[in-house]
């Protein structure tokens, strides 16, 4: 067990951002904020590099009795390449390395039924029941799934620029705005790292675009992707439809749109369930 006269440490970690939050035993948090980790794109001699540079400058006191990791990438073996890089940094604290999704269903139902999603750089989602995951249709990542996240909207936007399937006006003001020619594009995507995050970077774009009539159609259909290829599969139209991240929040009228359009129920959204995960982690305290 944790020693409960001891911090303890929570990270939500997504591809391009991780919040951290650290909980005192007298009731106080500190927030920090790092870089995504996600262990299908980074080693844990990295992990541990970002965690070196980037947390523990920002946490006070004394190690953690118990850290409780929910991210992207941790299924598989990716729990252990988690694990391996904060065994290195928390040598005593009791580990928990979970998936972003069980984070989020925590955050988003709490102790009750729904299905919760994600909608950030990523997607992902799951049938959530009784405390427990009981179903999830595998988000394939951007280049087999992922649909209505960041990175397949990003990645449907360049596509159709340089392709020149959206109006003149919004190819130009594509190209005038990144000034990135097909073959700058063309490296980014497929030589260079970190692509997911690159092609989710084109996000804010569609967002300031959101009223032209080419861009609308371009949501609905992708977003309507989403619940069609997962939450459709979990056959609970019954159940409300939760959300996290960066791309549910700012586009929520267009997703819940599409939510209703299916006869789902959409339910609460939470750009970072961070406050969520402190709330729940108090009471198992």
């Amino acid at each position: 067990m944790p020693n409960t006269s001891s911090p303890i440490l929570i990270a939500d970690a997504g591809s391009t951002k991780t919040d951290w939050a650290l909980l005192s035993p007298e009731g106080g948090v500190s927030l920090i904020s790092t870089q995504g980790i996600n262990p299908f794109m980074l080693t844990a001699a990295q992990i541990s590099g970002i965690l070196q540079a980037e947390l523990l400058p920002g946490m006070p006191g004394s190690e953690p009795s118990a850290v409780h990791f929910y991210g992207a990438g941790c299924a598989g073996a990716g729990i252990a390449v988690v694990e391996e890089a904060l065994r290195g940094l928390f040598s005593a604290a009791e580990l928990h390395v979970a998936s972003d999704l069980l984070g989020a269903a925590r955050a988003l139902c709490g102790h009750g039924d729904g299905i919760a999603c994600i909608l950030g750089t990523g997607s992902n989602s799951c049938l959530f029941l009784d405390g427990e995951i009981r179903a999830n249709v595998s988000p394939l990542g951007f280049i087999l799934g992922d649909e209505g996240s960041g990175a397949v909207l990003g990645r449907r936007l360049v596509g159709d620029v340089l392709k020149r399937q959206l109006p003149e006006e919004i190819c130009q003001a594509f190209q005038e705005e990144y000034k990135l020619t097909a073959a700058d594009i063309i490296q980014r995507v497929y030589r260079s790292p970190l692509p997911n995050r690159f092609l989710a970077s084109f996000a804010p774009f569609l967002l300031r675009h959101r009223h032209v009539p080419a861009v609308q159609t371009l949501l609905e259909e992708e977003f309507k992707r989403f619940f069609r290829r997962n939450v459709c599969a979990y056959g609970r139209p019954d159940l409300p439809v939760h959300f996290a991240g960066s791309i549910a929040r700012h586009f929520q009228t267009e997703v819940f749109a599409a939510a209703r359009r299916l006869g789902l129920q959409p339910g609460r959204v939470e750009a970072a369930p961070m406050q969520a995960l402190i709330e729940y982690h108090r009471k198992a305290q």
